[in-house]
């Protein structure tokens, strides 16, 4: 059982996923099960959020301030990450209040996070600007950017692949919101590794441009493809069809996903198989970035899991 007042680094294992179309192409597909370190301060939100954790501590600072939309796993990572280190949070949420508030913004106020609803103009305006005077309204708070963007949250995702051996596999693909993560696997990956990022936004354009910022290297490397096929509709967007997929790619492998962003993920390396976008003997590893918390806001009954 997980221990809700713990992070589980050591809890995370790497799973096969084993079905007809991957033994027949003579590929190996696994999943690193990042999902398993707390069930909500998960996966790639843990090793984003870190190092900017104990950078706030040792400034001193007793309140944080972050950025998200209403379904934004970092919020709800965020809110919880800084309860339990004693941190007072507040959320900068992006879009009018809604009516109806979603399971994400609920846990991050029972977590104790401050939210603010701000137009989507403003929001751009305030999200990723550090010092920006506009912030100071909010009060001395440590800032981090939207989804941990930046050179720490960096750093905190360039330590997942150290966590269990991964130096086998030629291939890691993971969901890709602001680039932070896929940076950090990018920086630590090894030569012979292909990295695949598969945007959970619809027409993310600047997004390349985001993932130099943060490597700083001129150019993407060229072991390095960002795939924007896959979105369904948008960020925090799902159809009837990628519900019913992960219901029996759940039934398949026992292994949930979130339709944020692991489930657009998954369904798009199945379908790059099934296209053979892989050579044979390839062997393909998955990145489980946990927000599993967000498939609470579907209608009841519409997952299996």
């Amino acid at each position: 059982m997980i221990n809700h007042n713990a992070i589980q680094e050591d809890a995370v294992t790497i799973d096969p996923v084993l079905t007809d179309s991957i033994v027949s192409k003579k590929l190996q597909l696994s999943v690193l099960r990042l999902d398993k370190i707390h069930p909500v301060i998960s996966g790639n939100k843990w090793f984003k959020l870190k190092y900017y954790l104990q950078d706030a501590k040792s400034q001193g600072y007793n309140s944080m301030l972050t950025f998200g939309g209403a379904f934004s796993n970092h919020i709800a990572a965020t809110a919880l990450a800084a309860s339990l280190q004693k941190l007072q949070s507040i959320g900068i949420i992006r879009g009018e209040e809604p009516k109806l508030w979603s399971h994400t913004l609920q846990e991050a106020k029972a977590n104790g996070m401050e939210l603010h609803f701000v137009s989507r103009e403003e929001y751009d305006m305030l999200k990723r600007t550090g010092d920006n005077q506009l912030l100071k309204q909010f009060g001395n708070n440590y800032i981090i950017s939207e989804g941990g963007y930046g050179e720490l949250g960096v750093k905190g995702a360039s330590d997942i692949l150290t966590i269990l051996d991964t130096s086998s596999f030629t291939h890691i693909i993971c969901a890709v919101g602001t680039g932070t993560t896929v940076a950090g696997i990018i920086k630590a990956a090894l030569p012979h590794q292909h990295i695949i990022g598969i945007s959970a936004m619809k027409n993310n354009t600047g997004l390349s441009a985001e993932i130099i910022e943060l490597l700083q290297p001129g150019s993407l490397p060229a072991n390095f493809m960002l795939n924007h096929d896959y979105h369904f509709g948008g960020y925090a967007k799902h159809t009837p069809e990628l519900l019913c997929w992960m219901n029996d790619f759940f039934s398949a492998s026992h292994i949930p996903l979130d339709f944020v962003y692991t489930a657009k993920a998954m369904y798009g390396i199945m379908d790059m198989i099934a296209k053979d976008h892989f050579e044979p003997g390839a062997k393909i590893l998955m990145m489980h970035t946990g927000g599993l918390q967000g498939n609470l806001s579907t209608k009841p009954g519409l997952l299996k899991f």
